[in-house]
């Protein structure tokens, strides 16, 4: 059985920043999880576990975020195969949240 416990209050810094992005709607994703969606691409959402995000990235930036702020930014098995980083929902930065949702605009809408 999924644990689902979050507090959609968490997501609130994410949909801060991501609603200022061209084309962003708030949407609601798994288990009614708050998220943010660019032309119907999940940018980002609140884990139903409530412990992390998970965010649009690309691989390469995944990779450098990994190694530049292992504090923050980690990665679930289930999201090795996707381009996508989970950041832990306390504890983080705003400059590397704004970093992170920024890489993930770029690579949805730079796919077209």
């Amino acid at each position: 059985m999924k644990e689902i416990n979050f507090n959609p209050v968490d997501f609130e810094p994410v949909r801060q920043i991501a609603l200022q992005f061209p084309d962003s709607s708030d949407s609601l994703s798994h288990y009614d999880t708050p998220s943010v969606k660019i032309r119907k691409n999940l940018l980002a959402r609140l884990h139903e576990n409530g412990e992390f995000f998970a965010i649009r990235t690309d691989f390469e930036s995944r990779n450098n975020f990994l190694e530049q702020y292992p504090e923050m930014c980690f990665i679930t098995p289930h999201y090795i195969d996707y381009p996508y980083i989970c950041m832990y929902v306390k504890g983080y930065s705003l400059e590397v949240l704004r970093m992170v949702l920024e890489t993930g605009y770029q690579a949805i809408t730079k796919k077209k």
